[in-house]
């Protein structure tokens, strides 16, 4: 019986310590746990503060900002240069046409030159040098087509007689090859065109029936402006051939009454660019010759061309006619 009792009691201490050791090992276990996971501190722990990240954003701000402006202010000037080139050469063409073929204005050649003489040549010279630049009245089947200054900065229209081969379109109005004919000219602009028709002078005059009919070609387009001026000599009997003062065509009339030629032609153009990409600061004004000046848009590039061309041929009639 007390053999029973003592082991009775060393079987429950037993359990008991085993209990507790238990207990203390699931305690150490969680407070360990607790500590590395929970509440410990990293001792790499780090980032960035409010006023780092603000300070970086407007950086980058400032820095995308001015990328940008530079690729807008490439754009636009990338956008006029193209423009300028545009209306640079459109201009050097134009008025490389024009100089070569108002260069022949006035001119009759009886000797060299192999002339239709279905008509009186010697006539059909006197007219021509006497009248390089048309009027209206000039002709008896258009009487109202000539040279025209027009008001408000409105586009002259030009008008010039010539002998030549074939017209400002090419067209020979059925005259043989290699023959020559009393050439008309009208140079005029429609819309932003500068245009060009051809007539055969001697259909004008009255002097034979119209074979072919009148053509008209585009010579350029952009045109802004046109305007003419007439450089006039002296009187014939005592001019040396030079032009001593310019005048507009609705003056020639009265000039030719006091025995004044027309020995040279002063012409300007206003050319603008195509695109109307083009932004400009500042709208720019422009004065061709005897017109008032215009303010023009900041949306095309505009630049005036303009050039004074001696009449080789009438200088020299009017030289011989001393």
């Amino acid at each position: 019986m007390r053999r029973s009792n003592v082991c009775l009691a060393i079987l429950f201490k037993s359990r008991s310590f085993k209990r507790r050791v238990s207990k203390s090992s699931v305690s150490f276990n969680t407070d360990h746990m607790n500590n590395n996971y929970i509440g410990a501190p990293r001792a790499n722990q780090g980032g960035f503060s409010l006023v780092e990240l603000m300070i970086t954003l407007t950086l980058g701000l400032i820095i995308s900002g001015a990328i940008i402006q530079v690729l807008v202010s490439s754009s636009v000037t990338n956008k006029l240069n193209q423009a300028v080139s545009q209306v640079q050469e459109s201009g050097r063409f134009i008025m490389s046409r024009l100089s070569s073929e108002f260069y022949e204005v006035g001119r009759y050649d009886l000797i060299t030159a192999n002339v239709d003489t279905s008509v009186d040549t010697v006539a059909e010279s006197a007219y021509i040098q006497n009248n390089p630049v048309a009027i209206p009245g000039d002709f008896i089947n258009s009487a109202t087509l000539g040279s025209i200054q027009t008001t408000s900065g409105g586009n002259d229209k030009l008008v010039v007689n010539l002998l030549a081969a074939n017209d400002c379109t090419g067209s020979r109005h059925g005259y043989p090859v290699d023959t020559e004919f009393h050439v008309v000219n009208h140079y005029f602009v429609v819309g932003s065109e500068l245009k060009c028709t051809g007539f055969d002078g001697r259909v004008l005059r009255g002097l034979k029936s119209q074979t072919v009919s009148p053509v008209t070609v585009t010579l350029l387009d952009n045109i802004e402006s046109f305007q003419i001026q007439f450089g006039v000599s002296d009187t014939v009997t005592t001019s040396q051939g030079q032009a001593v003062t310019y005048v507009t065509s609705d003056q020639i009339g009265n000039l030719r009454t006091l025995n004044q030629q027309v020995v040279s032609l002063r012409w300007a153009l206003m050319l603008k660019s195509y695109q109307n990409e083009v932004r400009q600061t500042n709208a720019q004004k422009f004065a061709l010759l005897n017109e008032a000046a215009k303010t023009m848009d900041t949306a095309h590039y505009y630049q005036v061309f303009s050039k004074t061309l001696a009449l080789r041929n009438m200088k020299n009639f009017v030289r011989s006619s001393r």
